[in-house]
Parts: structure tokens; C-alpha cells; sequence
């Protein structure tokens, strides 16, 4: 390793459509950034483990260095690690590092939004959930649940009813009018059996590519009602996670600036914009696991 540099920090952002990796020095700033693959736990720790490797062969090559674990303090936020076996696996598959800190991707993204601080998060992309670290430092979930039953708000949540009215307007059971016609040209599709075949193939990440059309045609009715119920879906888990209503919320994700005016006004009020994403949460995580472990130098 550079002799200018004893150890490193790395944060780690995983997820189920890639994975960001930042690389810093002792004292947090950051060196070095680069992506690879998906490195959600659900793929196996092997495919996660290779995803970080690539990452970070990437971010130390514009260091003009070699990775050497042995030399970093690593923080992940993952999605899956709520299910302990593969958080028991991919840890157990670690290279040897001088500390390994492993937590949720919610929780990372909560600690890069408001640097660590209390406050609440709402993430708003494919899926959703909600998270908070109360004044006395406790980390809870709300939402979550994964599509289709959950993940209210999401882009996936949304397109999977917005569909419904270009099924709808097909039939002629309402008209065929430019929102209808706006969704099925996303879907690419023209006619009923099309529609049906789109339908039964259809992923979580294809209807969350509807969520454009739905926004864009947000004066539409049907869309309208779908934009307010998410508003709504968005209050009640930041209700939950914050009864008393006096910590900041911020909204994180793709969705986060379009979906704000759908709160309701109190909400609103207490929106700060994320200080920071999910990757910065990690390198944050890793710090605190350096200055907590005995086998970092100091």
C-alpha cells in the first residue's frame, strides 16, 4: 500500500441493481469512488463479494495501488441483511480485513442522509422504506415488505396500479385516452393478449419503469388518486417512526423530489434535503467500526 496511507475506509452501497463503492482516508475524506454489479444479499455471498471486489479493484486502481483488504476498515449497507443467514454467509466469506461492519442498506442511507445525526428517512426508488435513529440512538423499519404486498409509494408500487388503467381502457372499460396510451407505449405493448403476456412477466423493475408515465400524467384522475394515496402511504411511516413529530425527514431516492408535494403539509415542513446517500452512510459505518476495533492503527 501507499506508504502515505497506513489503512483505508471503505464504504459499501449494495443493492439488487448495483453496487457503489467509496474508498477514504483515516479521517474520512473520500480518494476514490467507482460501481459494479449487484451486490444484494439475496444473490448469494459470492456474487456479492465478487460485485465489492470488482468495486474496489476499480477504486484502488485510481489510486494507482493494488486492493489489500488487510489495510481497510469495510462498512456495507446491504439490502437482505435482515435475513440472518445471508448476513451469517456473506460475513463468513469475508477476506481478512481489519474490521468488517455490516448493517442494512436503510440504515446506511439513514446515517448518510442526516450525517449520523437523529432523523427520519424515507427511501423512494424500485422499492420503499422508511427508517429512523430516535434521540436516544435507536434504529427502527417501517414499510419494507417488498413488492408486490409492500414497498408502498415505490416506483414499482406505482406502475403495478397504474397498469390497471390501461387494462382497463383496452377493454373499454374506460376510455382509451392519453395516459392509457402513454402506458402501454412504455410497456410496448398494443392489445389485449400483448398486455396480458407483459403482465405475467412483468418484474418489480419493469412496472417502476411506469412510474414516469404515472408522474407525467399526474393531472390525469386515475393518476391523481395513485400520487395522493402514496402521499398518504408516505405520512403514516413517517408517523410511525416519529409519533412526536420533531425530527427532520428527508426524502431519499428517485422518487424523493417528485413525491414531496404529496405529503402532507406538516410533513413538508420538517423536510431537509439528504446531506448525504447510502455510500457516504457506509464510510461512516466503517469509521465508527476503526474507532471501535483495536486492530486499527492509530
Amino acid at each position: 500500500m501507499n506508504r502515505r496511507q497506513a489503512w483505508y475506509l471503505v464504504g459499501v452501497d449494495g443493492g439488487g441493481s448495483g453496487t457503489r463503492l467509496r474508498v477514504a482516508s483515516a479521517d474520512g475524506t473520500v480518494l476514490a469512488c467507482a460501481s459494479a454489479g449487484p451486490s444484494a444479499l439475496m444473490l448469494g455471498s459470492d456474487v456479492a463479494w465478487r460485485a465489492i471486489g470488482d468495486a474496489a479493484a476499480q477504486a484502488f486502481a485510481q489510486l494507482g495501488e493494488p486492493v489489500d483488504w488487510t489495510h481497510c476498515v469495510l462498512g456495507c449497507g446491504l439490502a437482505g441483511v435482515n435475513q440472518p443467514q445471508w448476513r451469517a454467509a456473506f460475513s463468513e466469506a469475508a477476506p481478512p480485513l481489519l474490521r468488517l461492519a455490516v448493517e442494512s442498506d436503510a440504515y446506511t442511507t439513514l446515517l448518510g442522509a442526516h450525517r449520523g445525526a437523529p432523523g427520519v428517512v424515507v427511501a423512494l426508488g424500485t422499492g420503499s422504506i422508511g427508517a429512523v435513529l430516535d434521540a436516544r440512538r435507536q434504529f427502527r423499519v417501517a414499510g419494507g415488505y417488498g413488492f408486490p404486498s409492500g414497498d408502498e409509494a415505490s416506483g414499482a408500487w406505482l406502475g403495478l396500479r397504474a397498469i390497471v388503467h390501461a387494462q382497463r381502457a383496452l377493454d373499454g372499460r374506460t376510455v382509451l385516452d392519453d395516459f392509457a396510451r402513454a402506458l402501454l407505449a412504455r410497456a410496448d405493448v398494443r392489445a389485449r393478449d400483448a398486455l396480458v403476456s407483459w403482465c405475467t412477466r412483468a418484474t418489480q423493475s419493469r412496472y417502476a419503469a411506469l412510474a414516469p408515465t404515472v408522474l407525467a400524467h399526474a393531472d390525469h384522475p386515475f393518476a391523481a388518486r395513485l400520487l395522493a394515496e402514496a402521499g398518504r402511504n408516505i405520512d403514516a411511516m413517517v408517523a410511525a417512526l416519529d409519533a412526536g413529530e420533531n425530527l427532520p425527514v428527508a426524502l431519499c431516492g428517485g422518487l424523493a423530489l417528485p413525491m414531496a408535494k404529496y405529503v402532507r403539509a406538516e410533513v413538508r415542513a420538517r423536510l431537509v434535503p439528504p446531506a448525504g446517500d447510502s455510500a457516504d452512510g457506509a464510510l461512516q459505518l466503517a469509521s465508527m467500526a476503526a474507532a471501535q476495533s483495536s486492530s486499527v492503527p492509530r
